[in-house]
C-alpha cells in the first residue's frame, strides 16, 4: 500500500475546532518526511466538489501550530451528501494525483469520508476533530480540552455577577447530544448542577437541582446546560422559563455561550494531541489502514473503524454525575 501512495490530500470539514491547524500542519510534515507530496484541499468537501485543491509545503504551515480554527477553511456542503456530489469529489482527487485522503472533522465529517471511501476506491483516514469530544473509540478530540477550559473562563466571571446579585444562572454551551462539555466544565467551575442529555431520566433533572441546591442554603448558583436538541427539547432558555413559571422567588438569568467556545489559541493539550494523531495517520498509512479514525486510548494511538467511530454512541462516565452531585451540596 506504502508504494502506490506519492501524493497526499487533507481536508477540514464542519465546525472548527483549536487544534485543526496543528494537526494540518503534523499531517503536511510527516507526509513530507516520508517522501510524499501534500495537497490542501480548502473549504472542506465543498471545496473538493469545486476543485480548490492546492499544494502544502513545510513553509506552507509554519507559524500554525498556536493558531485556531483552520488554514484550510471550512464548510457544509449540501452537494456532497449526494453520490453525484461524492463522484464529483472522488474525480478531483483522481485529477490532482491524490492517492489518500485525510480528513479532520466529527461525526458527520467521517460519515462523509466513510461514503466517498465506499463508493470509491480511495483511502480515507479520519483524525477526531471536534468540541463535542462525541466520537466512540478516541478518549478525547481534538478541540474539545480548549473549548472546556473556555467555558470554564467564561464560567468564573459570570459567577462574580451570579453571587453578587443572588441569582441563577443557566449557562448554554455546545453538545447537544452529548454532555462532555456541560458536565466536565460544571465539575471545573464548581457549578451547582449540569443538566446533559446521557443523564435524562424519570428523575427531573430540574427539580433535582432546586431541591438539592438553592432550597437549601444557596441564592445564586450556576447551572450549565447542553444546548437543545435538534428538535428543540432542552436548552438554557426551556429551564430558565421553568424556573420563572414554577419557582417565581428565584431571579433567573441566561447565558448562551455559543460560537465563542470555538474559537481561541489551542491549548498545549490539543497541540500535542493533534501532533501525536496527525503524525500517526500518516503512519497509517505506510502500514497500509483504510478506512480507520486515529484516536488515543489510555495514551497510546488507535486506529478505530469509521463503521465504529461514526456509529457507536460514546457513553459518559456516570461516576462524573456523582461527583458533581456529591460536590454540589
Amino acid at each position: 500500500m506504502a508504494k502506490r501512495i506519492s501524493t497526499v490530500g487533507i481536508l477540514t470539514s464542519g465546525g472548527d475546532a483549536p487544534g485543526m491547524n496543528a494537526a494540518i500542519r503534523a499531517v503536511t510534515r510527516a507526509a513530507i518526511y516520508n517522501g510524499w507530496k501534500v495537497k490542501g484541499i480548502y473549504r472542506g468537501y465543498e471545496g473538493l466538489i469545486n476543485n480548490e485543491i492546492k499544494d502544502l509545503t513545510t513553509e506552507s504551515v509554519s507559524s500554525t501550530i498556536q493558531r485556531g480554527g483552520t488554514i484550510l477553511k471550512t464548510a457544509r456542503s449540501e452537494e456532497f451528501m449526494t453520490e453525484a456530489g461524492r463522484t464529483k469529489a472522488y474525480e478531483n482527487l483522481v485529477a490532482n494525483g491524490i492517492d489518500a485522503l485525510i480528513v479532520i472533522g466529527g461525526n458527520g465529517s467521517l460519515s462523509g469520508a466513510q461514503a466517498l471511501a465506499q463508493e470509491h476506491d480511495i483511502t480515507c483516514i479520519g483524525l477526531p476533530g471536534t468540541i463535542d469530544n462525541d466520537l466512540y473509540g478516541t478518549d478525547s478530540t481534538i478541540g474539545y480540552d480548549t473549548a472546556l477550559n473556555t467555558i470554564v473562563e467564561c464560567v468564573d466571571k459570570i459567577r462574580d455577577t451570579a453571587t453578587s446579585h443572588d441569582r441563577i444562572f443557566f449557562i448554554e454551551v455546545m453538545g447537544r447530544d452529548a454532555g462532555f462539555l456541560a458536565q466536565n466544565s460544571a465539575i471545573a467551575a464548581g457549578a451547582e448542577a449540569a443538566i446533559i442529555p446521557e443523564d435524562q431520566t424519570d428523575i427531573d433533572q430540574l427539580e433535582q437541582f432546586i431541591s438539592r441546591g438553592v432550597r437549601k442554603s444557596k441564592n445564586s448558583s450556576i447551572v450549565i446546560v447542553a444546548e437543545a436538541t435538534k428538535d428543540g427539547v432542552g436548552g438554557a432558555m426551556h429551564y430558565a422559563e421553568r424556573v420563572r413559571n414554577e419557582y417565581p422567588q428565584y431571579d433567573v438569568r441566561v447565558t448562551i455561550l455559543g460560537h465563542l467556545q470555538r474559537g481561541g489559541k489551542p491549548s498545549a493539550f490539543d497541540r500535542i494531541l493533534a501532533s501525536r494523531l496527525g503524525t500517526a495517520s500518516i503512519e497509517a498509512l505506510i502500514e497500509g489502514q483504510r478506512n480507520v479514525m486515529i484516536g488515543i486510548s489510555n495514551d497510546q494511538i488507535v486506529y478505530v473503524p469509521f463503521t465504529k467511530a461514526i456509529k457507536k454512541d460514546k457513553p459518559i462516565d456516570k461516576e462524573l454525575i456523582n461527583v458533581l452531585n456529591v460536590l454540589s451540596i
